[in-house]
């Protein structure tokens, strides 16, 4: 529509992820750096959260793609799984492998083998399971015994959880103990702050072909304090601006086309609000739900174990309130 107008030779703010348009912040960075560290040194499980829209799948999908021809990597999406032979299904799908006509026993042994003759070909089973917030306490148990998976003493198998941060509600329970002793990296992958926000689109705006200076310097401001920072609605807020100021002929995106958009969503259903996010007390918040879970660790394993104490969130503003 407005490619021709802006000289983009794509559209700069689609929302799907796409490797092209990786932006890597100090934050995610490290929690790449965290990924790719549990990975070589052959961490059992690993834990990383982040709100709705934060890069998760776009880091994970990186992570793969980076990935040296050592490791067997397998992604699973979940959406609603219900039984751990329903997950076994998915895994053995994730790796290619027969997966049809099989129960809970023989899907259990088609992995067992797979992991075990991967490690004899000098490689390592990585499975990678996305939106795990979904999963349930017994499911996540029953994927702790898959890490159990072990030749001569050596961790053949990993798991990587990639999730919103109500994952650590379901780790925060009691019956999760060992699950959560065995989880050697985490991390919560917090939104992007003002400063990040303006590289972010300026990056996106260059790599699609386009002036980087396309947004005047008033409104990354304003689109940071709407956005929370969160990088699917600055995507969205973004692209709209890109409309509304081709509809008008303006060569710039200025403050009163964000305001605009802003005006016409609040008529509609858009998470976009016109509030102030508070962003680092919302990751405070996320990081001590992380706290908390790792505080049933019972005494003597490097952890006291504490009674978890609820916290009063403040400050919450409609898209925080879309995270809950």
């Amino acid at each position: 529509m407005y490619e021709e107008f802006y000289n983009f030779k794509e559209l700069p703010f689609a929302v799907p992820p796409d490797p092209a348009y990786l932006y890597l912040t100090d934050k995610h960075k490290k929690a790449l750096s965290k990924l790719e560290y549990s990975i070589l040194n052959k961490a059992a499980i690993t834990a990383i959260t982040g709100g709705i829209g934060s890069g998760k799948s776009t880091l994970v999908r990186e992570l793969m793609r980076n990935l040296e021809g050592d490791v067997e990597v397998g992604l699973v999406s979940t959406v609603t799984i219900s039984s751990f032979e329903e997950m076994m299904q998915f895994i053995l799908y994730a790796f290619e492998l027969e997966y049809k006509g099989k129960d809970k026993v023989e899907l259990f042994d088609e992995f067992t083998e797979f992991v075990i003759n991967t490690y004899a070909a000098s490689k390592r089973t990585v499975l990678i399971i996305d939106e795990a917030q979904n999963l349930s306490a017994e499911i996540l148990e029953q994927l702790r015994m898959l890490t159990n998976i072990n030749v001569d003493k050596h961790q053949v198998f990993q798991l990587i959880l990639v999730g919103q941060p109500n994952l650590w509600d379901v780790l925060r329970q009691p019956k999760l103990v060992q699950f959560v002793q065995r989880i050697e990296v985490d991390y919560f992958l917090g939104s992007l702050d003002e400063e990040d926000v303006k590289r972010y689109i300026e990056h996106r705006l260059s790599v699609a072909g386009g002036d980087k200076d396309l947004f005047a310097p008033d409104t990354y401001n304003l689109i940071w304090k709407v956005t929370g920072g969160v990088p699917r609605l600055v995507n969205i807020l973004c692209g709209m601006a890109l409309v509304y100021a081709f509809a008008d002929q303006k060569p710039r995106i200025d403050k009163e086309i964000i305001e605009l958009v802003l005006e016409d969503k609040k008529l509609g259903m858009s998470p976009i609000r016109e509030q102030e996010v508070e962003a680092q007390v919302y990751e405070s918040d996320m990081i001590s739900q992380r706290q908390e879970a790792h505080k049933v660790l019972p005494e003597g394993k490097g952890r006291k174990a504490q009674s978890s104490q609820k916290r009063k969130r403040k400050g919450l503003s409609s898209i925080e309130k879309m995270f809950k």
